[in-house]
């Protein structure tokens, strides 16, 4: 046991020096958000919205934590893997004597971490520079809320790096289905302003329920409800990981190569 604790506590270490050492994913996971958060609670942080009458920089800090966690978690590891994948440089990787396992528990845990940290990056920012504060009491749910969000986006980017077949397609792919999902799941627009089919449509999706999650553990509450979605996704997303995932090329696999 403490020998493969001490693996993944390698790979960790090696995927963390990866990700600070790509500048285009230190950008997008760690200052776009708080870039984000100063334009959106900066601009609209004194007005009211909702039903409830919250403080817009009330509403965008848990808004945009959530997209920090799904930009962390999801959109960084599915172009990631993506292009590792039809590099070569997972089956490279794969036949080395470290284990499976090992590679994809390190790379599940950095980009967990990785997403907690930005949360708290974000909550501290929300805290000093707009008056959103934290209650002591709502720390846990809002680190559980945010540790199970991350760890059900990496294994939906696992699965849905399955349906890429190329390197150049992953980060559009990937802004073409987030993009849209930011726009109807309570990231940047109330829900209670969107057409009822919209709201429907969005409940279906896991960002949503992330961003739901979100503004209810940081007001006190427990989102038992939103985090039983994420699970029946990470749940449906590990199906569909473990029949397709690659290490090899997807045209090495069409023309008959071994995962």
């Amino acid at each position: 046991m403490t020998s493969r604790i001490r693996l993944v506590a390698h790979q960790v270490r090696f995927d963390l020096r990866a990700f600070f050492a790509n500048q285009q994913a230190r950008f997008f996971t760690l200052v776009l958000p708080v870039m984000l958060l100063v334009l959106f609670a900066g601009v609209f942080g004194d007005r009211m919205v909702g039903p409830d009458h919250v403080r817009s920089a009330t509403y965008y800090v848990p808004g945009i934590a959530a997209l920090a966690v799904v930009t962390a978690a999801f959109a960084n590891l599915v172009i990631s893997v993506t292009t590792q994948r039809e590099t070569g440089i997972l089956k490279r990787r794969r036949a080395t004597p470290v284990p499976a396992w090992v590679l994809i528990a390190g790379r599940t845990l950095t980009a967990t971490a990785v997403a907690v940290a930005i949360v708290a990056v974000l909550l501290t920012i929300g805290g000093f520079a707009y008056g959103v504060d934290v209650p002591p009491s709502a720390v846990p749910a809002v680190v559980l809320t945010a540790v199970v969000g991350a760890a059900t986006f990496c294994i939906l980017a696992y699965a849905f790096s399955t349906l890429i077949g190329s390197a150049d397609a992953a980060q559009p792919l990937v802004q073409a289905v987030l993009l849209p999902l930011y726009l109807i799941s309570g990231i940047f627009v109330l829900n209670t302003d969107l057409p009822a089919g919209l709201q429907h449509v969005a409940r279906f999706f896991p960002v949503q329920h992330l961003a739901a999650g979100m503004h209810l553990a940081m007001a006190g509450g427990v989102p038992c409800a939103d985090l039983g979605v994420l699970a029946l996704w990470a749940a449906a997303g590990s199906v569909l990981a473990l029949r397709r995932f690659r290490w090899t090329p997807m045209a090495t696999a069409r023309e008959g190569g071994t995962a």
